[in-house]
């Protein structure tokens, strides 16, 4: 259920989340922890229509604590990656995941590949459609580099900031045309259900009528006490600068800081396709 009151966007997700409740961690495969939420819960108040959606993208997430045994119970571990379809019905919901995972503690697996090709069954049955994961194995670490967000930083602009709760009043555009990326590690939003402190850094690029920078820094600011998913925060801000500033060309791509050992990096665009995932400083 969707709704606005004082022109505060209210979102109610599923009661039956494991989010935000005291659980037991199971340490034996268990598939059945994992929780899909509706991307609907969202899009409806962005009047989106999931047959019709005005982006692409992608939502890339990588874990850091997946484990297993092997055969003769030696434990083994690996990063994970694995990547949700933007037309899923459903988004994986966090802390289920990171049960699920848990979950494979003290499981035994023939092979890394038996873990990867389990894993990428359960999400895909999760959201709705295939998703495809990834395992790094420890022999492949040091081949892992770090990259940041390239773009104008609009972080260091002298701005006075009243508004907490996201507002597009702020996004104005100038007189010109442009063509130009901009960047801020300020975005900060709320877990939907527990309030906990979700960071991010931000990155747009777009071409069209010129975004006034300021404005744009006070509105990506204006979410830090707004409550609502990753993913719905990256196309909440989409929709708001392709429906007030109306650029040609947009992308939005964010990647948030880890909780319970993931991190989830959304990428929406009208023209471009999804980035390598290239972990950040922060991350």
């Amino acid at each position: 259920m969707t709704s606005k009151v004082n022109d505060r966007i209210s979102i109610s997700a599923p009661k039956d989340l494991s989010l935000g409740k005291q659980v037991e961690y199971e340490f034996h495969y268990n598939p059945d922890l994992l929780q899909g939420v509706p991307r609907s819960l969202s899009r409806d108040t962005l009047s989106l229509n999931a047959d019709a959606l005005p982006f692409t993208g992608i939502d890339t997430w990588t874990g850091y604590e997946l484990s297993w045994l092997n055969k003769k119970g030696k434990p083994n571990v690996a990063l994970l990656e694995c990547y949700v379809p933007i037309t899923s019905a459903n988004l994986i919901e966090s802390k289920s995941f990171k049960l699920y995972l848990n979950s494979f503690n003290q499981t035994a697996f023939e092979s890394p590949e038996d873990v990867r090709a389990t894993l990428a069954s359960d999400l895909s049955k999760c959201a709705g459609e295939p998703v495809v994961v990834n395992l790094t194995l420890p022999n492949q670490f040091n081949t892992l580099t770090f990259k940041e967000f390239e773009g104008v930083l609009l972080d260091e602009l002298d701005i006075a900031v009243e508004t907490y709760e996201p507002d597009t009043s702020l996004l104005k555009v100038t007189g010109d045309k442009k063509a130009e990326t901009l960047v801020s590690h300020l975005l900060k939003s709320n877990c939907l259900i527990t309030s906990q402190p979700d960071w991010a850094s931000v990155q747009i690029r777009y071409e069209g009528n010129g975004l006034d920078h300021e404005g744009l820094l006070k509105y990506l600011i204006s979410f830090r006490q707004h409550n609502e998913f990753h993913e719905q925060c990256v196309e909440r801000i989409y929709c708001d600068i392709m429906q007030h500033c109306q650029p040609k060309k947009l992308t939005v791509c964010a990647r948030y800081t880890r909780r319970g050992g993931l991190d989830i990096n959304p990428f929406r665009s009208n023209f471009e396709t999804p980035y390598a995932n290239k972990r950040q400083a922060r991350q």
